[in-house]
């Protein structure tokens, strides 16, 4: 079973990524890249071990266990899947110590023929992610020694299904936008509340999946940056008292996005009216812009190798990269991505009562996390700037 202290280490590094990344609209997927950088900390020098280490806030010697058991965790979730892929030149010397550390039947040879090899990879990328990623996000050269990859499929169908069709949006940038919308009422007044966070309040909505995996979009201030949003929304799931529940929010305007009054009612029963859009949104990311980041800054300098415990070759990491796909619908999420390190040498009738009605309303940016229901790990994260256009015809998907 992999370790709370694992998850807090993903769920940090999400954080921070969040924090990291430029405004726009993103996607992007933590749970992939974090086993990849644990593994080769295993293999490295003391320069390195240590960069990684940091970044994973793992100690390295047991990282390598420690990405095999998240790993596994990971696959054995309902309605997530994953993959972990190695291929090295068929050249290239591996240390048995560190093969055998991985999972089982996941190492393959590269050729040398960059074509041939890029299209054996592209299509365990596609293959990995039932088509949804159709290519590897980095490109194999002539000189590609080791590529190490992992894919991670996310589907999970909502509990209550929404009832898509229109949205009007009534300030902020999507004003005047043809957007479709998907909305629903439910009585549970906690699905929703209000995070006070260091850059001010965020409205966290939770949808529940099916499968065990649950949606929570997020509308910070209109000033708020992204990636403060999400980060901020990341850290309260290890502290959900920084959360004030729908019921014992006060009338007016808690939160943004948040109406909460009293009005009339057949049955005298509270409820929570949702209104939010759906959203396709694909994002690429190249880790090597921030290799501070992912503890990549040393194992990047290509005039000596870094990787003795796991080659006795000279390697250095030549690429890093993810390519992220997410799709938020009236019946569900899915999502998809692929990472990859290489190395180189969301009528009026009479009323007899008054009940109290949360109003929920996505109708500008704002951000999501997929978070798997029993452990809290963060299987991705994103922030949406373009909805969907309504049509007559849309998907209900």
């Amino acid at each position: 079973m992999t370790r709370s202290s694992t998850i807090r280490a993903v769920n940090a590094l999400t954080a921070r990524w969040a924090a990291a990344l430029p405004e726009g609209g993103t996607a992007f997927t933590t749970a992939g890249v974090w086993p990849l950088l644990a593994l080769l900390a295993d293999g490295t020098t003391a320069a390195v071990r240590k960069e990684l280490a940091d970044a994973i806030d793992i100690p390295a010697d047991r990282a390598a266990s420690e990405a095999r058991g998240l790993l596994a965790a990971i696959d054995a979730m309902p309605g997530v899947q994953s993959a972990l892929g190695l291929w090295t030149h068929e050249a290239l010397p591996i240390e048995q110590s560190w093969l055998t550390a991985l999972p089982e039947r996941v190492h393959g040879q590269l050729t040398g023929d960059a074509v041939s090899d890029q299209a054996r990879l592209d299509a365990w990328a596609a293959t990995s992610t039932d088509g949804q990623i159709p290519s590897m996000p980095v490109t194999v050269e002539t000189d590609t020694q080791l590529v190490l990859a992992s894919a991670l499929t996310v589907r999970t169908d909502w509990i209550r299904p929404f009832t898509p069709g229109g949205m009007e949006a009534e300030t902020g940038p999507w004003l005047g936008k043809n957007m479709a919308g998907l909305s629903r009422i439910t009585a549970l007044l906690n699905r929703v509340g209000v995070a006070q966070t260091p850059v001010g309040p965020v409205t966290v909505l939770q949808i529940l999946g099916a499968q065990g995996v649950d949606v929570h979009l997020l509308l910070g201030t209109e000033d708020a940056l992204p990636g403060h949003v999400l980060a901020a929304a990341v850290r309260t799931l290890d502290n959900r008292r920084t959360v004030l529940p729908g019921d014992q929010l006060p009338y007016g305007k808690p939160g943004p996005g948040l109406t909460v009054e009293r009005v009339p009612s057949l049955d005298g029963e509270s409820e929570l009216v949702v209104a939010t859009v759906p959203f396709t949104i694909t994002a690429r990311h190249d880790l090597l812009k921030d290799p501070e980041l992912f503890g990549l800054q040393t194992a990047t300098d290509r005039t000596r190798g870094h990787f003795p415990g796991i080659s006795a070759g000279s390697l250095a990491i030549g690429a890093a990269a993810q390519t992220v796909t997410a799709t938020f619908g009236a019946r569900g999420f899915r999502s998809a991505s692929v990472t990859a390190l290489s190395a180189a040498v969301a009528g009026l009738p009479r009323y007899r009562y008054r009940a109290r009605r949360i109003s929920a309303r996505f109708h500008r940016p704002f951000g999501f996390l997929a978070v798997h229901h029993t452990s809290r790990l963060v299987l991705n994260a994103g922030w949406i700037t373009e909805p969907d256009v309504f049509e007559e015809s849309s998907w209900e998907w």
